[in-house]
């Protein structure tokens, strides 16, 4: 009786034991799910899983509430855009680039159709989004480039994609910047893709991966796991287009007759748009401060290293290779 009693307890302390690495969830920051989900939501299928971390995929309509989130402790890692980071990182905050996983813009700048070129964008209403994101900084640049001014437009934050893209639709606004996911539909709604995102900013990267300095020393282990299941994950994805397309419409609830899915993944995979080592492009990543330093800001004494962690990046590859030789 007393082994029976003694296996019962062991039993009982194995199962309320959590593993290592399952007993607190890596959360990660990510724009809420669209056309693009198969790709970005593919870490959560399993790959997490194999390199023994549990990761929860939080969503956010702005990278900036994410940035807030992710300082705050609140979550782990987050998706964001380079530019705002810098700012971020360039008045003390602590931040720091783990690599960018999509370095390709797959944005472009819608308008009304009765706009035809960039000189009648003067006097219309240009949907953006929260300082420092992408709308914000492709819209700046866009007015820098012919020579127009933030005055020479009312600018006014509309929310996300979504969001923005139903303004346009609506007429309350004349142009937006979104996803070029919209092209197959634009024409039906009574749009146009004005012009390429990447034609404008042709070195911004639409996402890179942060962590905080804090969360790395607390948590090494993990930050290392989380970036080995999100280079297989990436992997994957762009080489398995029917399942990534497939869990894009499980998690969007897109339909099966919508041409949006296909549309935006075959364009990322064209143009390489996701890089599945998510490497550090420092050419980029330099491209990305002088346009905050010329913006004014950020000062142009910013160091890059300041907000660069190359380490984990290095130790995940060093994971992924070792696996794959096993």
């Amino acid at each position: 009786m007393l082994r029976i009693a003694a296996a019962i307890t062991l039993v009982a302390i194995l199962f309320s034991v959590p593993a290592a690495h399952a007993a607190e969830p890596w959360r990660h920051g990510v724009f809420e799910a669209k056309s693009d989900a198969g790709i970005l939501f593919m870490v959560t299928q399993g790959f997490a899983q194999k390199q023994g971390l549990d990761v929860e995929l939080v969503q956010f309509k702005s990278d900036a509430v994410a940035l807030k989130a992710l300082l705050a402790g609140d979550l782990d890692s987050y998706d964001g855009i380079l530019v705002g980071t810098v700012v971020a990182s360039s008045h003390g905050a602590d931040v720091k680039l783990l690599g960018c996983h999509w370095p390709g813009l797959p944005h472009g700048i819608f308008a009304r159709k009765a706009i035809k070129d960039v000189a009648d964008l003067k006097g219309k209403t240009f949907a953006i989004s929260t300082p420092f994101t992408l709308p914000d900084v492709l819209a700046d640049a866009l007015l820098r480039k012919y020579g127009m001014q933030a005055t020479d437009m009312r600018m006014v934050p509309l929310g996300g994609d979504v969001e923005r893209y139903k303004a346009l639709v609506a007429g309350i606004a004349d142009v937006t910047v979104v996803s070029a996911e919209y092209a197959p539909i634009a024409d039906r709604d009574g749009l146009r893709l004005l012009m390429a995102g990447r034609d404008v900013l042709p070195d911004y990267m639409r996402l890179c991966m942060f962590s905080t300095g804090a969360t790395l020393k607390r948590r090494p282990d993990d930050a290392v796991r989380f970036l080995a299941a999100e280079m297989t994950a990436l992997r994957y994805a762009v080489t398995h287009r029917d399942a990534s397309l497939k869990l894009t419409r499980e998690i969007t609830g897109i339909k099966a007759d919508d041409p949006r899915p296909e549309y935006i993944y075959d364009d990322t995979v064209r143009t390489h748009g996701v890089d599945p080592e998510i490497a550090i492009p420092m050419d980029k990543v330099d491209w990305g401060i002088q346009l905050m330093v010329k913006a004014g800001r950020v000062p142009p004494s910013f160091d890059p290293k300041q907000i660069i962690d190359a380490g984990v990046r290095e130790k995940a590859l060093a994971r992924v290779a070792g696996e794959q030789q096993r």
